[in-house]
């Protein structure tokens, strides 16, 4: 996480998506949406309808519907139980030069929503030539319970 980018990287494992990838894991990069990045996306092909379609499907948006519009609205983050933000796929790990996948899409992004109080994304992925342009995407945290790996060098 780098806040002070508005901006973290990471990546996002999925089991059961295809059939020739039953497990596959993927590196993403992320903009958070703050006083760097508005709601606006203005790039992987969403335009001002699909991301009003799909920030509306949180139901914590509800409150900047008739704001984030406007040019001077920036969303504070720092005091509010919900990160918002944008994640976009770049590669399938550790094979990076895979670029297509039967069954699967690094062309479109992910518009997702943590909730700080319960520990929980929520996101809907977006392709403008997906045929299914809200699919939902939820993680919960899952408490670690087995011992930390440590390594001495």
């Amino acid at each position: 996480v780098n806040i002070r980018e508005s901006a973290l990287s990471g990546y996002l494992s999925i089991k059961g998506l295809t059939v020739e990838y039953p497990e596959l894991t993927t590196f993403f990069e992320a903009e958070i949406i703050g006083p760097k990045y508005s709601f606006h996306t203005r790039k992987w092909q969403a335009d001002q309808k699909s991301d009003a379609a799909h920030w509306r499907r949180f139901p914590s948006f509800e409150p900047f519907v008739d704001k984030f519009n406007e040019d001077k609205f920036v969303y504070d983050e720092k005091d509010s139980d919900f990160v918002y933000m944008r994640w976009k796929e770049k590669f399938l790990v550790p094979d990076h030069h895979v670029n297509a996948i039967h069954g699967a899409s690094f062309a479109g992004f992910y518009y997702i929503c943590y909730q700080r109080s319960l520990n929980q994304i929520r996101g809907f992925y977006f392709f403008r030539q997906h045929k299914d342009w809200y699919q939902e995407l939820i993680l919960d945290h899952v408490p670690d319970r087995g011992f930390g790996h440590f390594e001495f060098r």
